[in-house]
């Protein structure tokens, strides 16, 4: 039973991983729905919310039917993180998250995210800060490295965890891969393994199936497994998993009317969220996921990213039912 502070996520928690611009209330709000155990908010800035940026300080809403909820927030100074953890508090989520995973180079280059794996020492001094500064627990979301020489991922577990994280998620690539070649587990599960670990180890990177998210599990010992990309525009991985864990058999993919309704609920919670310029715009990175390899699809998608309109967006999804209903997903 994996457990966070008095938290208990089960036998095999999924979690969502925080993603910039993607990781909102819209969209997890549709994860939450399709079995994800816990989710986290994109990642804050921690100069922002101590700047009370309009930006930085929406990000903290969050609401009672998405916990357990962490809020994640990065940066690379002493005294800012340490106040933004104590405004993170006042927001009472079940958890804070400090992200020292993201390598975009804005915040990788400020010593911040992935950045702060060139220097592991101050890695420690700040999150010894920040679990001072809470009653919260502690989770540190981050990958195994720099670069391939300085894969410390063991190491570094120990330490954070001997200053009170009292999670971690280990995404399996440095800095420097970026997003590309292929998750490498073995380092996560070597933490797992090492006998003075006692918090949850998280697994994270290409889990893009269920059988690979049963098997990941299986193979590299991890407390869960904590899916990313593979839920942009397609919220029932996490049925689907939970699903295949439990019977060894696939769920049939969602229809096209499901796809639909998704869609549009998560259209619409983000004009309300968001506003109607930026609940339109933002939600076209997700059109493209939800209605993936559809023949005959080009002019919807075109006119899904381009129109202006809220209510043209809503006839355009509803001519998508109409039009494409029965098709059938293999």
């Amino acid at each position: 039973m994996a457990k966070i502070g008095n938290i208990e996520l089960g036998d095999f928690p999924l979690l969502l991983a925080p993603m910039e611009d993607v990781s909102d209330p819209p969209f997890r709000a549709l994860c939450k729905k399709h079995g994800a155990d816990l989710m986290y908010t994109e990642f804050i800035s921690s100069e922002g919310l101590i700047r009370d940026a309009a930006k930085s300080v929406q990000k903290l809403d969050i609401y009672e039917y998405e916990r357990p909820i962490g809020i994640q927030i990065f940066g690379s100074d002493l005294e800012p993180m340490m106040r933004s953890a104590e405004i993170v508090e006042a927001t009472n989520p079940d958890i804070l998250d400090i992200n020292y995973g993201c390598p975009v180079k804005k915040v990788a280059c400020k010593g911040a995210g992935a950045g702060i794996l060139q220097d592991i020492p101050k890695m420690v001094k700040l999150t010894e800060a920040v679990v001072k500064s809470t009653k919260l627990p502690v989770t540190v979301k981050t990958r195994l490295g720099w670069n391939e020489d300085t894969k410390y991922i063991v190491e570094v577990a120990e330490r954070l965890q001997d200053v009170g994280i009292q999670a971690i998620s280990i995404h399996g690539r440095t800095r420097q891969q970026m997003y590309k070649g292929v998750a490498d587990w073995t380092l996560i599960r070597e933490v797992k393994n090492n006998p003075r670990i006692q918090i949850p180890v998280f697994g994270n990177g290409d889990i893009d199936s269920p059988e690979k998210a049963v098997e990941y599990k299986e193979q590299f010992n991890v407390d869960g497994v904590m899916i990313g990309r593979a839920a942009i525009g397609y919220p029932w991985i996490f049925r689907e998993i939970k699903h295949f864990a439990k019977t060894g058999e696939h769920l049939p993919p969602p229809t096209m009317i499901e796809r639909v309704d998704a869609a549009l609920e998560h259209l619409e919670t983000g004009l309300e969220w968001k506003g109607q310029r930026l609940g339109v715009v933002e939600m076209r990175r997700h059109y493209a996921n939800y209605f993936r390899g559809i023949h005959g699809f080009k002019d919807y998608r075109i006119r899904l990213v381009t129109e202006e309109d809220p209510d043209e967006v809503r006839k355009v999804l509803l001519e998508i039912k109409e039009n494409f209903g029965d098709y059938v997903f293999r």
